[in-house]
């Protein structure tokens, strides 16, 4: 029988018949190795698996949250509430924007806080503009607002202050620039709402004092489409050459509603009117932009008609007042100058008997 030989190509078996390099025994999991001084075989070591993530730290680990954020939200524009304001000694400012449901810590630096054209305070609603971070030394996810204004009513209130600083800086509220209003007006003109409430109290209080010719320009006074109208109402009325003064106004409201009085088109119309003008919108605490430019302001429409047209009552009671006056002067005159003409009247006759005895004596002589 032949001896089978060893394919050429083909190490030998090892050790008992065990592949060459694998031990010879049960199967192992572990690696192994040979130890060339024992002649024996130990385990190899583990190697590090290659998708183990990396170790930061924790700085690296917030600076790379704080990339991640910029780039997703380099800019951003947040609305809410302000509370829990702080102005520290460096001028920097820290406070909360919250809404019903969520709080957002923001920093904002003097330099930025110096650019503001308002006061924070709390209760503000604000539009706040900034990036979102994560201040390191605190660990703390905050909005660094670089740009803030108000929101809602207050970004209409900056805006109405822009405004009136901007027409006084003109002379538009000067006082010198006021003009008297006429005693006795031939005709009142009216710019307002011919169904609102203003001009039914300015006819009654017109009936009640001197009854007087009204003529009513009418116009919107609330919406996008009022200033415009009450422009156009104003200058129409300006153009008549009997109307001597111009009652502008509404029947109150919110401050929102009063918008339309705040437009610097309508004011400039009010301020280049060639008639004084009273501007009447029905609101004693808020003061419009027309206030402030017109003649006269009146808190209400009706007082308005009470500036404007004299009261008949007490246009009689200073008729007959000054009757008893002329009366009492024309008497006390009367009286005196009888009394100068007893007293001349008196001298003359003493002066004529002077004369004559002296007549006499010299004809006697």
């Amino acid at each position: 029988m032949a001896k089978r030989g060893i394919p050429f190509g083909k190490r030998p078996p090892g050790p008992g018949g065990a592949e060459w390099g694998k031990p010879a025994g049960p199967e192992r999991d572990e690696p192994w190795h040979s130890d060339l001084q024992g002649q024996g075989r130990q385990p190899r070591p583990e190697p590090r698996p290659s998708n183990r993530p990396p170790i930061h730290s924790v700085r690296q680990a917030i600076e790379l949250a704080n990339r991640a954020l910029e780039r997703a939200f380099p800019s951003m524009w947040i609305e809410g509430e302000v509370s829990n304001l702080r102005i520290v000694s460096s001028g920097h400012a820290y406070f909360t924007l919250k809404d019903a449901g969520a709080l957002l810590p923001a920093a904002m630096w003097r330099s930025s806080l110096a650019r503001l054209r308002f006061r924070l305070a709390d209760g503000q609603r604000l539009r706040v503009s900034g990036r979102l971070g994560i201040y390191p030394q605190q660990g703390k996810f905050q909005l660094y607002a670089e740009r803030a204004e108000p929101a809602g009513l207050g970004a209409m209130m900056l805006q109405l202050e822009q405004l009136r600083q901007k027409l006084a800086a003109e002379g538009l509220f000067a006082r010198e620039r006021k003009r008297p209003l006429p005693r006795w007006p031939q005709i009142v003109g009216v710019v307002t709402s011919p169904t609102g409430a203003a001009i039914h109290d300015i006819l009654e209080v017109v009936r009640r004092r001197m009854p007087t010719p009204i003529l009513l320009a009418p116009a919107k006074v609330q919406g996008s489409e009022a200033p415009f109208e009450l422009i156009a109402a104003l200058r129409r009325l300006a153009r008549v050459e009997a109307v001597e003064v111009i009652i502008l106004g509404r029947g109150g409201g919110s401050m929102e509603d009063l918008w339309a009085f705040n437009h610097e088109g309508l004011a400039r119309a009010v301020a280049e009117c060639p008639k004084p003008v009273v501007s009447a919108v029905g609101h004693e605490v808020d003061v419009t932009i027309c206030d402030l430019v017109a003649d006269r302001r009146a808190a209400t429409p009706s007082q308005a008609a009470e500036l404007v047209v004299p009261d008949r009552r007490a246009v009689l009671d200073r008729l007959s007042d000054r009757k008893r006056r002329l009366t009492r002067a024309m008497e006390r005159r009367t009286i005196d100058l009888g009394a100068r003409l007893h007293h001349g009247s008196a001298r003359l006759e003493r002066w004529g008997q002077a004369l004559l005895r002296h007549e006499r004596q010299h004809l006697a002589e």
